[in-house]
């Protein structure tokens, strides 16, 4: 029942939005992933997808237990821990084989750069238990874990896992639990999910935004790899699978989805699929967004291509890991992580790139200069806020509007000020206008003059 509420709401959403009644957004952050708010763009303004700042190498898969067919990373942030679980495994290029069973391993860090591999004395790998191995059999292909922020979860299954298995040629995917986030075991003995292919990276989180949990899960769509997403209550419950939707975007073979709420807009949920190329089996992430969870906005370029910055050109060289991490003393910018040097040399790598909070797209112009002006909005709060960037030469001005598209008094063009430079949280006002309480309750809507500048977002505050 709570999924059909939750549907019918997402709709009339939808449909007031296209009638041209007020949206409203309180004072939520809303970034522009995608064109939900906006109006018109017009001049030299559009959406534009970004790419990442390659850093470091993070982790080097070294150990006699992993090796170069190390994949399927999870990350998370666990308090004052970051917790790493990725498939220990190895090729041999010659012989063709694989050179030791699957097993999946744990990594851990302070910071979300220097990671350890603690020897766990859990399962034992030739002859010794000195290592960082959390499970072996069932669900080593592809597990992956998460902390469950479900205020019912019991302690015993803080952390839950989910993967593909099959025991006695009973094919699904299989859940789990545990206390610590070392020591696992099966939630039930059959799979819990059954439709769809699995093959791949399949997840599941608790989103609080809709009091549910949610799962991403590969499946195969006429020969095209695709996904698959369903909910439950339970996490042991599952509805029926559905596919996502990608109105404008070309059909194309996606193998992982790392999809999550974005944790700065909670009801919008983002994702990096790694999109394959069958022609030379190589990969590559884009980024993608949706506001009900099935239908997303997906961009085509890729966002860390297979030049970024090395090794990454190779069969399946290239895959973005289910991780969006803050990084301690740093709300400026989101870590990610992406692998490369798959299949070669005896070891494989993860790299962690960086993005500004909000920047994985942005209205964007050029220095020709133009607008954008929003949907007519309602909001809650006495400040406006905006994420912006201007290039050189670039600037940022506000009007607010009326609903007939002529300003509100004090709230022009020619009253706002040139906003230069760069802001993650820029607090906007007008010359003889300090404070926005005078339009409480009132339909506004938003235009921005931005010229060789990016707006990433807004959003309404006390």
């Amino acid at each position: 029942m709570r999924n059909c509420l939750l549907t019918l709401v997402l709709s009339l959403i939808a449909v007031t939005s296209l009638a041209g009644e007020p949206v409203e957004i309180g004072s939520r952050l809303e970034p522009f992933f995608d064109e939900f708010l906006i109006a018109e763009m017009s001049g030299d303004v559009a959406l534009k997808v970004h790419q990442p700042v390659p850093q470091e190498v993070v982790l080097v898969t070294d150990k006699p237990w992993e090796g170069n067919t190390c994949a399927y990373y999870s990350i998370f942030q666990d308090g004052d821990l970051y917790r790493m679980y990725y498939r220990g495994s190895h090729f041999d290029e010659k012989t063709r084989k694989a050179t030791h069973p699957e097993v999946t391993c744990y990594a851990e860090s302070k910071d979300g750069i220097n990671w350890t591999k603690p020897e766990l004395g859990i399962i034992e790998y030739e002859g010794s238990k000195a290592n960082n191995i959390i499970l072996e059999g069932i669900g080593v292909h592809c597990f992956v874990a998460f902390r469950d922020d479900n205020p019912d979860c019991l302690p015993a299954a803080k952390y839950k896992g989910i993967s593909r298995g099959r025991p006695e040629g009973k094919r699904g995917l299989y859940v789990f639990q545990s206390p610590d986030g070392i020591h696992w075991k099966l939630m039930a003995d059959e799979p819990v999910i059954t439709d769809g292919a699995f093959d791949s990276q399949n997840l599941a989180f608790w989103d609080a935004h809709t009091g549910q949990y949610v799962d991403y899960h590969r499946y195969f769509a006429d020969g095209v790899r695709a996904i698959y997403t369903c909910t439950s209550d339970d996490f042991m419950h599952w509805t029926k699978p559905v596919p996502l939707k990608y109105p404008g975007a070309p059909n194309q073979h996606l193998y992982t989805n790392a999809i999550r709420p974005y944790p700065r807009a909670p009801h919008i949920r983002i994702g990096f699929p790694t999109r394959y190329l069958p022609q030379d089996q190589q990969v590559e992430p884009v980024f993608m967004s949706s506001r009900d969870g099935v239908t997303f906005h997906r961009f085509n370029e890729a966002v860390i291509p297979q030049s970024a910055p090395e090794d990454r050109d190779g069969n399946r060289s290239n895959y973005m890991t289910y991780g969006l991490l803050s990084l301690p003393d740093n709300d400026r910018e989101y870590s990610v992580y992406a692998t490369e040097a798959y299949y070669t040399g005896p070891d494989s790598r993860v790299r962690r790139f960086t993005y500004r909070v909000d920047g994985f797209a942005s209205a964007h112009s050029g220095k020709d200069g133009g607008q954008l002006t929003t949907k007519p909005l309602t909001f809650v709060g006495s400040q406006f806020i905006i994420n912006y960037a201007a290039g050189e030469g670039g600037s940022v001005q506000v009007a607010l509007l009326q609903e007939d598209g002529t300003p509100y008094s004090g709230f022009d063009l020619a009253a706002s000020p040139s906003l230069t430079g760069d802001a993650i949280a820029q607090v906007v006002t007008w010359k003889d206008k300090k404070n926005l309480s005078e339009l409480k309750g009132k339909s506004v809507k938003v235009r921005f003059h931005l010229k060789n500048a990016d707006l990433y977002s807004l959003r309404f505050r006390d």
